[in-house]
């Protein structure tokens, strides 16, 4: 084994040794000669090149979706065989790639590394802090070709999509609800269990949500972080903002499917479609 002389940490190889040196020099000596964007690893450099000739040399034989570097394929064929190779050591919970299973982990240890140096807001990793800054730039990479609403990631847009095409994917063993988001469909899940895993740590009381935790949880400090720019009104909620911005614009965005009267609230519109069935 051969360890970095700055952060002792030991690495299997000579050669990986004065790679892993130019994290800590910030050194970056490999220059892709298409766009001149630089690395610090040579195998870094390569598989970018790829994203510049457009190659994608590895086909999935189930499905014929294609990858430019060979570990995205064999993380996908892991779809196909439903194998979720790495655990979590606290809660056992499962996951195709490592990365993605280290990156969980730090919502147990709590840790926050990374701090947008515009808002200050802490994330566990560094791919959520890049996906968040896009808000600030006014970034957003990913459109919707059906209503050409704009995103920041890849995995919000197709999760917007699903709006379009109506696809309810995943259905609950229990009752068979089905659900657009398989997150949605497992927190729906604990209502059969029961389960209420998060805790207020000022008045005891759980959730079955965390979200719904940390909403709680405004009670007890009295915040009301959102501010309409329009009347001053304060909340507690974004989308609490969101509903009441609609009284200053006059929106009605949700429209009965039988009699075509329009809703400020989705809420308020499924309570009244309780009226034609009776």
């Amino acid at each position: 084994m051969y360890a970095s002389a700055v952060c002792k940490k030991e690495l299997d190889y000579q050669n990986d040794v004065g790679s892993h040196q130019h994290k800590h020099t910030g050194q970056r000596p490999y220059a892709c000669d298409v766009c001149d964007k630089t690395f610090n690893k040579k195998s870094h450099m390569k598989r970018h090149q790829l994203t510049s000739t457009g190659q994608r040399p590895y086909a999935c034989d189930l499905c014929n979706k294609t990858f430019s570097r060979k570990s995205s394929i064999q993380s996908h064929i892991l779809i196909h065989t439903g194998q979720r190779p790495y655990a979590c050591d606290v809660c056992d919970k499962t996951f195709v790639l490592k990365a993605d299973m280290k990156r969980h982990q730090l919502t147990h240890t709590g840790q926050h590394r990374y701090a947008c140096d515009v808002c200050n807001k802490t994330f566990t990793s560094k791919y959520y802090i890049q996906i968040h800054q896009l808000i600030h730039t006014g970034q957003c990479r990913y459109a919707c070709d059906v209503c050409n609403k704009t995103f920041t990631s890849k995995s919000y847009i197709q999760r917007h999509q699903l709006t379009h095409t109506g696809q309810r994917p995943y259905a609950c063993d229990v009752c068979n609800k089905t659900f657009g988001l398989k997150t949605a469909m497992k927190r729906h899940q604990l209502t059969h269990t029961g389960q209420r895993p998060y805790a207020c740590d000022v008045c005891n009381k759980t959730f079955s949500e965390k979200a719904h935790m940390k909403r709680h949880q405004l009670t007890h400090t009295g915040q009301r972080p959102y501010a309409c720019d329009v009347c001053n009104k304060t909340f507690s909620q974004k989308s609490y903002i969101q509903s009441h911005i609609l009284i200053h614009t006059g929106q009605r965005p949700y429209s009965c499917g039988v009699c075509n009267k329009t809703f400020r609230l989705k809420s308020v519109m499924k309570r009244h479609q309780r009226i034609h069935s009776g």
